[in-house]
């Protein structure tokens, strides 16, 4: 099963593409879209809770690296160019959507790459097991949801999309410190609102 985490071993290959489509080769940039599409949609879902919002943000965001590319020096990996771009469009819809959204239940049912890798892992034959699994997604879920946009951001990075520190705070152009911090409280948070779960 392919992993939805970012494969740092590929730059070389993407340096390539990015080269190609820096010259003007369309099928290169769609190569990029193509490897990156399902990691970045995992991401952006986990922010924003909702299928429609994703896919209308995921078509934004490469719209913009299109764009952009040309632009991209290289100073970084290009996985973590356009997830500086991912994180950041995601937020500003996130600021503009505001509150006014109310999620629906089929919104908080599993779902994304996270949601169907652990369902995966915790497989069983035991119907009474998989309904507490499926309870303990849709709680998860919820309590994802419960989280300001920048302790969602740090959650989905780390704990979602198997980033570490460094690269998370390059991508949020914040101190590592600053994402140790973000990070133990949105588990702290995640934890509590997960406890009364628990037998």
């Amino acid at each position: 099963m392919e992993s939805d985490k970012p494969q740092p071993s590929n730059t070389d290959q993407d340096r390539e593409l990015v080269a190609r489509s820096q010259a003007g080769d369309t099928e290169a940039f769609d190569e990029l879209v193509i490897k990156y599409s399902s990691k970045l949609y995992a991401m952006i879902y986990n922010m924003t809770g909702n299928r429609e919002d994703t896919h209308d943000v995921l078509q934004d965001v490469f719209a913009k690296a299109y764009r952009s590319i040309r632009r991209f020096r290289g100073k970084s990996a290009f996985y973590t160019w356009i997830y500086s771009i991912s994180v950041n469009m995601t937020l500003n819809f996130l600021k503009k959507r505001g509150r006014r959204k109310q999620l629906s239940l089929e919104e908080l049912t599993p779902s994304s790459a996270l949601d169907q890798e652990y369902q995966e892992a915790t497989a069983s034959s035991n119907p009474v097991r998989e309904a507490d699994i499926h309870e303990l997604q849709i709680r998860l879920n919820e309590a994802m949801l419960e989280l300001s946009e920048d302790h969602r951001t740090v959650v989905t990075l780390f704990d979602i999309q198997g980033m570490p520190h460094a690269e998370i705070s390059i991508i949020l152009g914040v101190s590592q410190g600053t994402v140790r911090s973000r990070l133990f409280y949105a588990h702290r948070q995640l934890q509590n609102h997960l406890e009364e779960f628990r037998h």
